[in-house]
């Protein structure tokens, strides 16, 4: 009989904190995390430096069964596509645009599904991305939904992307986080929508230590022996 792995999965839209609480959330039960969305943007930087077209399903599909990625363990740590570091270039809005667009192929998406499914190991997983807990892992033993204003999501990203020196435009981020949110919301293939059994917490008010403590406390519920 097969060892039962918890998992814990983190989905919402862009600027909900979802990246960090995932990772603050992994780093506190000791668990391995999964960031998908870093996934769909790999793909995305990578077709792009070999010229492949987004209506290349076939080429974007081989490409990414075949790449070799790398996630370091440390926050916000580096991440390796084929032996290149491209942390940074994951982290550009414009790449974010581009992973929205790829993430739409349902070819791609069941491509990365049995991917992302190997991540669950022991001790346990947590696996913060958009269709982790409707899609990927349906069985989750918590899944938790981040939400929202798009106003304070952009003012976020602004102010992220501003102390990493990076010139943005508040209003144009807005309109590319509606955008974006519209595309995800609306596809065909894994649409962007909390869970039935989802726990939603509205982060717009409250401060990434809030965030952490409620989401916690939901893991304690739910997963009673991680706080023994």
């Amino acid at each position: 009989m097969s060892q039962h792995v918890p998992v814990v999965t983190i989905d919402g839209p862009s600027g909900t904190g979802k990246g960090t609480i995932a990772q603050l959330v992994a780093k506190h039960l000791g668990w391995h995390l999964l960031d998908s969305g870093a996934l769909y943007r790999i793909v995305a930087i990578g077709i792009a430096d070999l010229n492949i077209f987004h209506n290349e399903v076939n080429k974007i599909c081989d490409f990414a069964a075949s790449m070799k990625v790398e996630f370091s363990t440390e926050f916000e740590g580096s991440i390796s596509l084929n032996g290149k570091e491209i942390s940074h270039a994951v982290r550009l809005e414009e790449t974010a645009e581009k992973a929205s667009q790829v993430a739409a192929l349902g070819p791609l998406r069941e491509v990365l599904l049995e991917r992302q499914r190997k991540f669950c190991q022991p001790p346990g997983l947590v696996a913060d991305g958009r269709d982790m807990g409707t899609v990927v892992f349906p069985s989750a033993d918590l899944k938790i939904y981040l939400t929202a204003s798009p106003e304070e999501r952009a003012q976020r990203r602004y102010k992220q992307l501003i102390n990493k020196g990076v010139g943005v435009n508040l209003r144009a981020l807005l309109q590319d986080i509606a955008s974006r949110d519209e595309r995800d919301a609306n596809r065909q293939v894994s649409p962007l929508r909390p869970a039935q059994d989802a726990v939603v917490i509205d982060t717009t008010a409250l401060t990434i230590e809030q965030v952490l403590e409620s989401v916690l406390a939901q893991v304690s519920l739910a997963l009673p022996e991680t706080s023994k």
